[in-house]
């Protein structure tokens, strides 16, 4: 028995030292597979004399199944540089009256006049 799909593949983190791509379906034999995405933001941590804002959208996740968000985004200009964030969010912590958000953490990529890199951490949008 075949069951038509359709959705989208992307290219991974390149953290697996074999090659490989993720795949999104978005439609399972005709029907719409729910999806959703967080919003992010928050201030990195204050290192060699300033901080950082950021904040950005999540990749789509399907709905109503255990499962984490990729995200990336930039930070905001200060000392004259920027940093890059990305990751992966923690699985989703159900809220007692229904929805859930994700927890998310790590460091910025090395950039500055002053090499240095910055931490980050807090909880997507419900």
């Amino acid at each position: 028995m075949e069951i038509p799909i359709s959705g989208f593949m992307y290219h991974s983190d390149d953290s697996d030292p074999t090659h490989s791509h993720h795949l999104f379906i978005t439609q399972w034999d005709g029907s719409p597979v729910p999806a959703h995405v967080h919003e992010f933001r928050g201030v990195t941590s204050f290192d060699v004399g300033h901080n950082h804002r950021y904040a950005g959208t999540t990749e789509p996740a399907p709905s109503g199944v255990p499962h984490t968000h990729r995200y990336f985004t930039f930070t905001s200009v200060d000392d004259r540089h920027r940093h890059e964030i990305y990751g992966v969010t923690g699985l989703a912590i159900p809220l007692p009256n229904g929805g859930h958000y994700h927890e998310f953490s790590g460091f910025t990529t090395v950039n500055g006049a002053n090499p240095h890199r910055h931490s980050y951490s807090g909880r997507t949008s419900l």
